[in-house]
């Protein structure tokens, strides 16, 4: 589990909708979740409206629910997925109607802004409104009223409007999706939440997380994380961010021994959405960092020297054996780097590197496959 310095925001009632592709929890154990964390807590006391951007699973409503939290307001938190709204429906669904105002409609409903009057409205995914719904919605924060569907006299509201996306609302705008007023309006505060894959020191307090809610559910402890396992979390890119780490999780403790989690346990896909693998999402350090922990698995001996003579010697050939050129590619001095080129029998002869018993090619095979 985290530890007691690392805050953990969860769904107060996550169980009744255990299917959701929304994340269950965030942890703030990363330098740039704890610095989301301050900006967010910095804006949360304002009445200003947040337009909170992230991909899916990242944790937006989280964010949205502890913006209200700790902002002082006495009403309720209401979230609309605009998205899910019936398009012949939305108007009345957002700002209610009156009896008779449509076929259907038997009695006079309140919307959901009237819903979390006094509180905070969250409208996920808001960029999937309909136009037509835009322009009336732009009106209501600029009059903080609303007018149920069928109804004459404006009601006035009181809320606290809070939005997420996980789309560029400025390219929508450009293709003509997204009115550029409204998005002035919204775009007062703006968040933006980091992927999963770019905070990777919060993967692991989030796995331990997870496994203690299904350990506890199970009946046992919370099984540990082998080193490997921990390497293959952080090396993976996670393109269902924190939603499916947590399915990563289950299954691992379904099919672990209770007492740890080893890599072979993680059901990790091999193949994103874009038919491209996954290790670090074409960053080559992550991908080097995926296929080192293929080496430590192999217990491969004397693996620093060989991964060191890798780099010293790619270098070398990169640069066509120009020393000065060389250091400055890896960040050296001259006298660092002829110690190095010493030591791996590259300095003597440095057109034909072959007098040490690894050689270049063979190393990069090992580490490719």
């Amino acid at each position: 589990m985290p530890d007691n310095s690392t805050t953990v925001l969860t769904f107060p009632d996550q169980e009744q909708s255990p299917l959701s592709i929304r994340a269950k929890a965030l942890v703030f154990a990363d330098p740039e979740s704890q610095q989301l964390l301050h900006e967010v807590e910095r804006v949360a006391p304002s009445e200003a409206p947040i337009l909170i951007h992230g991909e899916t699973g990242t944790g937006k409503e989280l964010v949205a629910r502890h913006v209200h939290r700790i902002s002082g307001r006495r009403g309720p938190f209401v979230a609309v997925n605009c998205g899910a709204i019936s398009e012949t429906l939305a108007e009345a669904e957002l700002f209610g109607h009156e009896a008779g105002a449509y076929t259907g409609a038997v009695g006079s409903k309140t919307g959901w802004f009237e819903a979390a009057n006094g509180g905070t409205l969250f409208l996920d995914e808001i960029g999937d409104l309909p136009l037509a719904l835009q322009v009336k919605l732009l009106r209501v924060i600029q009059e903080r009223e609303v007018v149920r569907v069928g109804a004459r006299k404006p009601t006035p509201i009181n809320v606290r409007l809070v939005a997420a996306t996980n789309v560029d609302l400025a390219q929508a705008v450009n293709a003509g999706h997204f009115r550029q007023d409204l998005l002035y309006r919204l775009n007062v505060v703006s968040i933006n939440i980091p992927a999963l894959r770019q905070r990777r020191a919060d993967i692991q307090p989030l796995a331990e997380h997870f496994l203690g809610i299904y350990a506890h559910k199970l009946g046992y402890g919370a099984p540990a994380l082998t080193p490997g396992s921990v390497l293959a979390l952080q090396s993976y890119s996670w393109p269902g961010n924190i939603r499916e780490l947590e399915n990563v999780m289950h299954y691992a403790l379904l099919v672990s021994s209770g007492r740890e989690i080893r890599p072979e346990h993680l059901k990790l896909n091999a193949i994103t959405s874009h038919g491209q693998e996954t290790a670090g999402s074409g960053d080559p350090l992550q991908i080097i960092r995926q296929q080192l922990h293929k080496l430590f698995q192999a217990e491969q001996p004397e693996l620093f020297e060989q991964v060191e003579n890798l780099l010293v010697r790619s270098a070398y050939e990169y640069t066509r054996y120009n020393q000065v050129r060389t250091a400055e590619l890896l960040g050296l001095t001259r006298n660092v780097l002829r110690t190095l080129l010493k030591r791996h029998g590259l300095l003597n002869d440095p057109h034909h590197p072959t007098t040490t018993t690894t050689t270049g090619r063979e190393i990069a095979w090992n580490i490719v496959n």
